[in-house]
């Protein structure tokens, strides 16, 4: 009996130290389960700064000053003095006209101006002549008023003929066509023997290539952003072709009005183009700052989740678990979201956003392909 009662107290106590282990251990695994249940995520603290606000359009280069070269008269081309694609300065030396019919004309209008002309001396001596006779009365006085006469209508002549004698030097200089300004030979359209006519095909195009301009369209609602940062209207433009560094110019047009169909607005900017690196005709990416954001708050981009009905952000509490914070996203410049409704440091999710619900327990990843996965279930290395 005695011996019965001895093996039920051991086996009480068996029973007893069991049940207490059980409980020791159940505790720490009971932990770890409530640890694995949190999402690993990563996070990053909220800045307050000013940001600059870029704009980002397609643009294409244009000729600030294009000269269409034509003759002020219909005549012969008798020779070419410039190459196609050769640079010019103004007043350079292009084409030649057949000139003889003008000279021509000069010859003869100055031939007749010099007649005149010693007709005008001839008769100015004889009136003189006459009024010495009148003076001694040897004459009568309608000898001097004819004498008279005869002069001022010979100097009538004179001047016709020196006006005839000028206007047949312009007509020889128009027969030398000269750049006006400095630039680029395009495609040259005639050749020695060619009949060049003023309403014509242009003989040749001269475009200016340094400066150099580049046209391109913004929508009109940033137009009160560049009046205001700009009011001096010189705001700094950049523009990039493929493969090459940005090139820096300055805004110099802004047109008078909107495009009521595509709500745009048409603007050039101005460029140094002396290495030529931008040619007329081809398309570049322009990019410009519109405005300044003061003391926004910015994120980075990947944190602002879209939801049904608005943005949030998941906003880190002090015990590790997650708010849904309700913003609006004022712009995104260079991977970062400035945006209203979320203060200056705070801590926000990045990264693992997928798989949070407000109110869940997150845990900083240290590695970021354990990210969004829970700790039980990161990869094996």
């Amino acid at each position: 009996m005695q011996q019965t009662k001895k093996y039920l107290l051991i086996g009480v106590a068996v029973v007893v130290l069991g049940g207490v282990a059980y409980l020791a251990l159940r505790g720490p695994a009971e932990h770890s389960k409530k640890s694995d249940n949190a999402q690993i995520v990563k996070t990053a603290i909220a800045e307050q700064k000013t940001i600059s606000i870029k704009v980002l359009a397609n643009g294409y280069v244009t000729a600030i000053n294009t000269v269409d070269v034509r003759p002020k008269v219909q005549n012969i081309v008798r020779t070419i003095h410039i190459k196609e694609g050769q640079f010019v300065k103004a007043g350079q030396l292009l084409f030649t006209l057949d000139e003889r019919s003008d000279l021509s004309n000069v010859a003869k209008a100055r031939a007749e101006l010099g007649a005149s002309q010693s007709d005008l001396a001839d008769a100015e001596l004889t009136l003189k002549r006459n009024e010495d006779l009148l003076a001694r009365n040897f004459v009568s006085k309608a000898v001097v008023d004819t004498s008279r006469n005869k002069v001022e209508s010979l100097r009538n002549t004179v001047k016709a003929n020196q006006a005839i004698t000028e206007s047949g030097n312009v007509a020889l200089s128009d027969n030398r066509i000269a750049a006006s300004i400095s630039g680029r030979i395009g495609i040259i359209s005639v050749h020695p023997g060619s009949l060049a006519q003023p309403s014509g095909d242009a003989m040749v195009t001269i475009s200016q290539l340094d400066p150099i301009a580049v046209s391109f369209t913004l929508p009109e609602r940033e137009l009160a952003n560049i009046t205001a940062t700009y009011p001096q209207g010189n705001a700094p433009v950049k523009v990039q072709l493929p493969g090459q560094p940005e090139v820096t110019g300055k805004l110099i047009f802004i047109d008078n009005t909107a495009d009521p169909q595509s709500g745009t607005i048409r603007m050039k900017a101005q460029f140094d183009n002396a290495a030529q690196k931008l040619w007329p005709g081809t398309f570049v990416s322009v990019n410009m700052v519109s405005r300044n954001v003061t003391d926004a708050v910015l994120v980075p981009a990947q944190a602002v989740v879209t939801g049904p009905e608005y943005k949030f952000i998941y906003v880190v509490q002090a015990d590790d678990t997650v708010k849904a914070q309700k913003i609006e996203v004022v712009a995104i410049e260079d991977g970062q979201a400035a945006v209203i409704g979320l203060a200056a440091n705070a801590r926000v999710v990045v990264e693992g956003a997928q798989n949070l619900r407000a109110g869940s327990k997150i845990s900083e990843a240290k590695d970021k392909s354990t990210v969004g996965t829970p700790p039980s279930a990161a990869p094996v290395h």
